[in-house]
């Protein structure tokens, strides 16, 4: 019935479709994300707890087990870098110090250049002051709600993630179950390739970070700044977020320069080389790096991304990625959307048509635990 109707009506029903997908995903965002998120870092997860089942402890127990072992990574990496920021305000005299400095200076070059008188300047500083301190306990209030949510999202996705993982079974069986028994093969191989897409992604995204955080902590290394290679770590976590992030880390390894410098050549260098390190990042390392990891060539990688972030912010920014490369996974496997996967795709992975089998799941401890959930 389908095929009968003209392809430029089929083709106006997909993206009628993918319009709506859309429209929910945005109005959905704050149930959607914290339940992707949980379905990532379970999918993550899937192997500890499988072989914490293998020595013989309660299924229960072992998702508990590998759930609060994310948990204590998580914290002990906020843990450290809450310590290294406390002991950067230990130097806020010497802060103060060479800000002082920078500040005079900056007034005597804007007296020669632009023939501001220091009066002037003084005025103009003591009016945006006084607008930054009107304005100031909405920023306050907006920052504390930004992090109140934050925390409230990690509980739930904790809440989640073990939920996940402690009915892993039932939601497999129920998957198998929605779709007839011919299909079946497919749906299993979607499952599985799923799962081994989001642990490729997962370490695809350390990789990139990796070599972000040697290249940026080289660099501070070579211009002689204090704490470089927390800061080059501190960068590259947060160049993960786009734009801000990386405007964050300049800022901050800039006021830790302050600290230790009065030379202005080095906070230049800083925001030079950072912001090159960046640019190399965001147009070749990371559609490359991660988005090969997903099998999704960069253009679709990147396009992925830029609609992630207009849809659900930062959140769609992680998850855009993963996103493409399960829908490639179905696109290849369902007739008629075949093209859709092609276009996701990169050329070396078009080119080998792959034979419908049968994947054994390997993620599943025994199938006799399976068969009794």
């Amino acid at each position: 019935m389908n095929n009968q109707l003209p392809y430029y009506l089929r083709l106006c029903v997909k993206l009628l479709l993918l319009f709506l997908i859309g429209w929910i995903a945005y109005l959905g965002e704050s149930i959607i994300v914290p339940i992707y998120f949980s379905i990532l870092l379970a999918i993550l997860l899937l192997p500890l707890a499988n072989a914490l089942e293998k020595l013989r402890l309660p299924k229960a127990l072992a998702d508990i087990t590998s759930v609060l072992s994310a948990v204590v990574v998580i914290v002990l990496l906020f843990y450290f870098l809450s310590t290294q920021i406390s002991s950067f305000m230990s130097d806020m005299p010497s802060i103060r110090k060479h800000l002082s400095e920078h500040y005079y200076a900056i007034r005597d070059w804007v007296n020669q250049k632009f023939n501001i008188s220091y009066t002037q300047q003084t005025v103009f500083i003591r009016n945006t002051t006084k607008q930054i301190t009107s304005s100031g306990g909405s920023y306050v209030g907006h920052t504390f709600s930004s992090l109140t949510e934050t925390f409230l999202s990690l509980v739930i996705i904790t809440i989640y993630t073990f939920l996940i993982l402690f009915y892993r079974h039932l939601i497999r069986k129920f998957l198998l179950a929605v779709f007839r028994k011919e299909h079946l093969i497919k749906v299993e191989e979607v499952l599985v390739e799923s799962k081994s897409m989001v642990k490729n992604y997962m370490l695809g995204l350390l990789i990139e970070m990796s070599i972000i955080a040697i290249i940026n902590s080289i660099i501070l290394l070579c211009l002689g700044i204090k704490y470089a290679i927390f800061l080059g770590v501190f960068i590259a976590i947060l160049n993960l977020v786009p734009y801000i992030g990386i405007i964050t880390g300049i800022v901050f390894t800039i006021l830790v320069t302050l600290t230790t410098s009065s030379n202005m050549n080095d906070i230049v260098w800083i925001i030079i080389s950072i912001g090159l390190v960046h640019v190399v990042d965001s147009n070749f390392l990371m559609p490359r790096i991660v988005g090969s990891k997903v099998k999704i060539n960069p253009l679709m990688a990147i396009t992925g991304v830029l609609f992630g972030g207009t849809l659900m912010g930062i959140a769609g920014v992680f998850l855009a990625l993963p996103t493409l490369a399960i829908l490639k996974i179905i696109f290849d496997r369902v007739d008629g959307l075949e093209p859709w996967g092609i276009l996701l795709g990169d050329e070396s992975h078009n080119g080998k048509k792959g034979k419908i089998r049968k994947v054994k799941n390997t993620d599943e401890p025994t199938q006799n635990t399976e068969s009794a959930n």
